[in-house]
Formats: structure tokens, C-alpha cells, sequence
């Protein structure tokens, strides 16, 4: 039999496949669980904690998936896989996903330094190989906030931003510059160009392409 604890936590997942975290009331997840409110500051101190707790599970099952993505000998490939299968989590899991990268309050879900470190170990086998042209610490705090704000515009914005195609293009452009690996994609042109512009700007060693920049702000380039 299910403990008190695990069906408030299974009761807000439910909850959470439907509607964002903001939304969901405690009386709602007490209610499902056949619980009375006490309960929940009993088990999680507030509500605060309790969806701590919840995004801390999402870690779990997000990082799970990660260390099922299979390595080739391509380790770039691989880090692009990496990017894609974040995205499909997001895509899959909205409101939680939400409730993961973007917490309230003190509390944070500490599986996000686990995510990190998995996504390290991916970088430096580029480096490894001879293939990465910056610090991997670096380099994975980019490709990592690039890939979050990727999904956070998709899940916000689809209308605008749902294009698979805008996340095939920001991952090549992040990655390719980590790397050196950059390749032209003339569909996505201001997805790419403001990728490689973030990267050069974080690392200060990027010239920022002056009139693609302005054709995408409608500003006469410097040099016009």
C-alpha cells in the first residue's frame, strides 16, 4: 500500500500532466490523494516544498533518459542527440518541465547539478578528441542555457517558436561553435546568427558577423 507521502507526490505529477504548477491548489492534490491538508506541511513543510520535491522526480526520470542516450564515436553527434532528447522531454512533460528549470523561493532541485555534470562529461569527450575550442566548463553552461531557453520559447511561444526546426538550428549553431563544427542553415538564418553571436559574446573570442546581424535588426551595418 501506497504511503501518505507517495500518493501526494503521484497526485501532483497527475495534476501536473495537465495544468502549471501555479494553477493546481493544495486542496486539488489533497482531494486526489484522499488526504487532508495537513498532511502536506507534515510531509513537505508547504507547498513550496512539496513541489521541490515533484521537480526533484522529474530530475530523476530526465536524467534517466539522458544516460540512455547511446555514445558513438562521434562525440559531437552525441551531444547533439543529447540536445534533442532534452527537447523531446520538454515537449512531453510541459508543466513539469516548467516546474524544473524555472523553481520558486530558496528551494531548488538539486538533480539540476547532476544534469550539469552529465553534460560535462559529454563536452570533454570532445575535448578529448580534439575537438572542442573552449573550456568544457563553459561550453557546457552554454550549450545547457541554450538548450533550456530553447524549449522554454517552444513550450511559451509555440505559435512563434514550436518549429522543430529552430532547435536543430540554435543546436548546430551552439554546438558548432563549441566545437568547430559550425554549418550554414539558410531556413532558420535568425536563429542561427543570434546563436553564434550569445557564444561569441560568452566568450569573447567570436567576431559577430556585423551585417547579418543588422539585417536581422533592421540597422545599416557599421561599415555601410
Amino acid at each position: 500500500m501506497s504511503t501518505a507521502r507517495e500518493r501526494i507526490l503521484e497526485a501532483t505529477e497527475e495534476l501536473l500532466a495537465t495544468k502549471d504548477a501555479l494553477a493546481i491548489s493544495t486542496r486539488a492534490i489533497c482531494d486526489l490523494a484522499k488526504v487532508g491538508m495537513p498532511e502536506i506541511y507534515r510531509q513537505f513543510g508547504d507547498k513550496q516544498g512539496l513541489l521541490t520535491a515533484v521537480a526533484d522526480i522529474g530530475f530523476a526520470r530526465f536524467l534517466e533518459a539522458k544516460r540512455r542516450n547511446p555514445l558513438t564515436e562521434d562525440p559531437v553527434a552525441d551531444l547533439a542527440t543529447a540536445w534533442d532528447s532534452h527537447v523531446a522531454f520538454a515537449l512531453r512533460n510541459p508543466y513539469l518541465y516548467r516546474l524544473m528549470v524555472t523553481p520558486t523561493g530558496d528551494a531548488k532541485p538539486r538533480a539540476i547539478v547532476e544534469a550539469q555534470a552529465i553534460l560535462l562529461a559529454a563536452v570533454e569527450r570532445c575535448r578529448d578528441a580534439g575537438r572542442l575550442r573552449m573550456a568544457p566548463e563553459l561550453a557546457g553552461q552554454a550549450i545547457l542555457s541554450a538548450n533550456v531557453g530553447v524549449c522554454m520559447m517552444a513550450l511559451s511561444f509555440p505559435e512563434l517558436f514550436g518549429d522543430a526546426g529552430i532547435s536543430r538550428a540554435v543546436r548546430d549553431a551552439v554546438i558548432g561553435k563549441a566545437t568547430g563544427d559550425e554549418r550554414e542553415d539558410g531556413r532558420i538564418g535568425t536563429a542561427t546568427v543570434l546563436a553564434q553571436t550569445l557564444l561569441g559574446t560568452l566568450t569573447g573570442t567570436t567576431a559577430v558577423d556585423a551585417e547579418a546581424l543588422a539585417g536581422l535588426t533592421g540597422t545599416a551595418s557599421p561599415e555601410a
